[in-house]
């Protein structure tokens, strides 16, 4: 059956005051059905359900509106502070699947670029919502509401097992949107990310398999081995980004020597620039995958030569791992994070970088981000027995293998110099109740 076409607004008048809709994370969010939810003022009851918005919805201002939220990005954090009710639902990537069935709910929303013989293209985001689309799209109490938006890149996955289309016979509602896509502006780095990049790079051999996250460190690391000699890399990598771009545009991406997904680079979503999007189009040498499968600790484990390069927000010399929330404020979420860590420490040629300057300003006072303990309320991203490496601008701390003496002394050799004595102090009586 075709679906029914029609305008932002249009479709906004089909949810009903009191409803609940969910929807993917960043690239997945219907921009301009989002919107036209704005126009409306007689919600009762309304809950949405979703991640790391790329907008400012005032929709999500209503009073009685509700966000159920998997990742804070910076809309979510301003939406808070203007009093907005958004709570976080705590969960990996991996589990908004589950997460989502549990709340079931009655419409489904995605964008997408059109598509090929019958169907809409997910572009820029594969992630965990594709089953929960099918579903919506099957059940005939329910509504999936897809937006079509012709500026967004036609991207590929890897069929038969994995698809990235939707039937449009599946579909209720199509909406036409005509809008710029959400372009992620590029992170500087200074002379402290290139130092950390620096040392990050020097754990990368050739033919090794990347997972790089976002933010100036890991740009900084794609950019100098673009740069340098080297090459015949890999990548399988939850987010697909500007600096893998680079990588692939300097000949350094062969993909020949992972022991899976031979021949392409994996991943789950894609964020950047408007170049990255225009290079994605139609693009077979990068395949869209589940978040299921790309996130896998197990299937991580499996790529030869695996490095793993992702930030943090401080590190205790224990080895946890704080990185989606800092002092009680959530920043973002745990997304990949813990998924990509386990997966690099499983085998001895496969490494884990967290990647953190040494310290951070707070309330005009210096602080050590490489800390005696976690302070009350702290909440861990990862826990101690996953954390392989440590990186800051002034060295390099590998953990694997180590005590807990010995992991907290390796810690305090890469924190800011100021803090090391009365880190040390702590450091050395660890571990001796």
């Amino acid at each position: 059956m075709a679906p029914t076409v029609c305008t932002p607004a249009e479709a906004a008048a089909l949810i009903r005051p009191s409803d609940a809709i969910g929807f993917g994370l960043g690239p997945a969010n219907p921009d301009a059905f989002l919107t036209a939810l704005g126009d409306r003022d007689d919600w009762k009851d309304l809950t949405l359900g979703g991640a790391l918005l790329l907008g400012y919805y005032p929709v999500l201002a209503h009073p009685n509106v509700h966000y159920r939220c998997g990742f804070y990005g910076p809309a979510e954090r301003m939406l808070l502070a203007e009093g907005a009710d958004i709570e976080l639902v705590p969960g990996g990537f991996r589990q908004f699947a589950p997460i989502l069935r549990r709340y079931n709910p009655r419409v489904m929303t995605v964008q997408g670029a059109p598509g090929t013989s019958g169907t809409v293209n997910l572009s820029l985001h594969l992630g965990a919502t594709y089953e929960e689309l099918l579903l919506a799209g099957r059940d005939p109490d329910r509504l999936l509401v897809v937006e079509v938006n012709p500026n967004l890149p036609r991207t590929h996955s890897l069929p038969p097992e994995y698809t990235n289309v939707l039937p449009l016979d599946l579909v209720d509602v199509v909406v036409e949107a005509d809008v710029t896509p959400f372009s992620l502006p590029a992170a500087v780095p200074d002379e402290i990310d290139t130092a950390i990049a620096r040392r990050a790079r020097a754990f990368v051999r050739d033919g090794t398999t990347l997972q790089i996250g976002i933010g100036a460190v890991p740009n900084m690391v794609a950019s100098q081995l673009a740069e340098g000699p080297g090459g015949g890399y890999g990548i399988h990598s939850e987010m697909f980004t500007d600096g893998l771009k680079l990588l692939h545009e300097a000949g350094k991406v062969t993909n020949d020597a992972k022991s899976l997904f031979n021949g392409v680079s994996i991943t789950t979503f894609a964020l950047g620039s408007t170049e990255l999007y225009r290079w994605l189009d139609d693009n077979r040498a990068v395949a869209f995958v589940p978040v299921q499968v790309v996130n896998d600790p197990t299937v991580i484990a499996k790529n030869h030569s695996f490095v793993s390069i992702n930030g943090a927000l401080s590190v205790d010399l224990y080895g946890q791992v704080v990185a989606d929330n800092i002092d009680g404020r959530q920043i973002s979420g745990v997304g990949g994070h813990e998924d990509f860590v386990a997966g690099a420490e499983m085998r001895l040629d496969d490494f884990s970088l967290i990647c953190l300057r040494s310290t951070a300003v707070a309330n005009g006072v210096l602080r050590s981000r490489i800390v005696p303990f976690l302070p009350e309320g702290a909440v861990v991203s990862t826990p101690r027995h996953h954390t392989g490496v440590v990186v800051t601008e002034h060295g390099v701390a590998e953990l694997a293998g180590k005590t807990v003496r010995e992991r907290a002394a390796a810690l305090v050799e890469v924190a800011h110099p100021d803090f090391r004595d009365g880190l040390r102090a702590v450091a050395e009586r660890l571990d001796r109740a």
